[in-house]
């Protein structure tokens, strides 16, 4: 593998036995796949549906962010819209701060929202914008909760827009009312709703006798998050973004956690087994067994038809958080695919060395990447499908590689035993795709 000096430490095969180096910054100039402070900022905040979000920046910020995630919302759909301080030359030469308070009275006025967000970028932060005073003003003054998300970025990556996130919503948690929640209750931290994920998990809990307090951010509401110290247990779905949150309310309230996947067979029932063993109630476990084994045997039968089609084929994965590339290495293996290469955004050393346990000697494992280097990798393995996201699907398609969107722009619900079955359909449909016959690297030489 030819690759810079600088990056040949965060890249092995899994049969080696150095370690990855990881949450290092990007090298300079490597168009890296990560995103910025603000961008990791919004995607994890933006699902709560009837909080006002406003950037305090260039329309350019707004715009690169504007519904970013395929999340759904059982109410409210003010999260869907972009408000946006369009932060001008002269706002940089006599700063902003009087727009941002004057745009918060307006859409406050307007949309009568419950809380609001406002997200500091790197611009505000470069003329010296005082964002915090401005929230503090606001909320004094209009009624409701107004949390900077100070995410301006300069060499921030979106890992640390994933902190800052969790640090708006400490301000909001602890600040409701805790009565009425019961003794087996939990807030899922960590899942987005895309595609009504969350709709699934909820299901899950609701027929296990499990009470969810709040959803952060997935359909999210201000009100529930700020009673959400009340539960007791919070269940972490993306450790990478959420797990700050999950320690926080351990520390201040006593909350314990869990870390868990819904994603493929095998780890959505050993989640449901840990949330039930947590409170170590029989009848909840029994019900719970029994979930598990309906669920599992009605989606068993097409896996095994999908297997037979995909048996031996090499997939590529490249996405944001570990604990995502864990499950979806145990997924493809499930319906008899092979792992040629894996990479994350965010994983630590303990992640990476768990993945190594998971994969191939052979595979490829990187932390951090940029297209050439994907590009490279997917030609050298000679692989039949890259699952990523937005900004990964044109290496993919620029190779004549099948690919699988498991990002949040998705539309494909892939979370819970449904979820499962839904992702083997995608792969299956996109890996026989008699149209890779036609690519100039496979040409003669039959279909994926």
């Amino acid at each position: 593998m030819d690759l810079l000096d600088d990056r040949k430490r965060q890249v092995v095969t899994a049969g080696e036995t150095r370690a990855v180096v990881c949450d290092r910054p990007s090298v300079a100039g490597s168009v890296t796949q990560r995103a910025c402070s603000f961008c990791g900022s919004r995607v994890v905040l933006y699902p709560i549906a009837d909080a006002l979000h406003l950037v305090h920046g260039p329309v350019g910020c707004a715009a690169y962010t504007w519904d970013i995630r395929g999340a759904q919302s059982s109410g409210p759909q003010l999260h869907r819209l972009s408000f946006n301080t369009d932060i001008r030359e002269e706002e940089v030469i006599f700063g902003g701060e009087k727009k941002l308070a004057r745009a918060l009275r307006e859409l406050v006025a307007i949309h009568k929202p419950k809380g609001a967000f406002v997200y500091a970028t790197c611009l505000t932060g470069v003329i010296g914008d005082d964002v915090e005073a401005v929230c503090r003003m606001a909320t004094a003054e209009l009624g409701i909760p107004v949390i900077p998300v100070q995410s301006e970025g300069f060499k921030g990556t979106k890992k640390d827009g994933y902190s800052a996130a969790c640090r708006a919503l400490d301000q909001l948690i602890g600040t409701g009312p805790t009565e009425g929640i019961g003794p087996h209750s939990v807030n899922i931290l960590g899942d987005f709703n895309i595609a009504g994920e969350i709709w699934v998990i909820k299901g899950y809990l609701e027929r296990m006798g499990v009470e969810v307090v709040a959803t952060m951010t997935g359909d999210g509401r201000v009100d529930t998050i700020r009673r959400a110290h009340g539960a007791k247990l919070n269940i972490v779905q993306c450790a990478g973004s959420m797990t700050s949150v999950a320690k926080l309310m351990k520390e201040k309230y006593g909350v314990p956690y869990v870390q868990v996947s819904f994603f493929g067979l095998e780890d959505c029932a050993d989640a449901l087994y840990q949330i039930a063993k947590h409170f170590g109630d029989p009848e909840m476990l029994r019900r719970t067994k029994e979930i598990v084994k309906a669920e599992t045997e009605a989606v068993l039968p097409e896996l095994a038809r999908i297997r037979k089609d995909l048996e031996g084929k090499k997939a590529a994965l490249y996405v944001g958080g570990a604990f995502k590339a864990f499950s979806l290495v145990k997924a493809l293996r499930q319906i008899g695919m092979q792992v040629a290469m894996a990479g994350t955004q965010t994983g630590g050393p303990a992640d990476y060395e768990h993945l190594k346990e998971l994969c191939d000697a052979d595979t490829i494992l990187a932390d951090d990447s940029n297209p050439l280097e994907m590009a490279s990798w997917l030609a050298l393995r000679d692989v039949d499908l890259f699952i990523g996201g937005v900004k990964e699907r044109p290496v993919a398609f620029k190779l004549g590689i099948g690919f699988c969107d498991h990002n949040h722009e998705r539309k494909i619900g892939l979370a819970g035993f449904e979820g499962c079955a839904a992702f083997a359909r995608e792969v299956h449909a996109t890996v026989t795709s008699p149209v890779w016959s036609l690519v100039p690297r496979r040409a003669g030489k039959g279909s994926a």
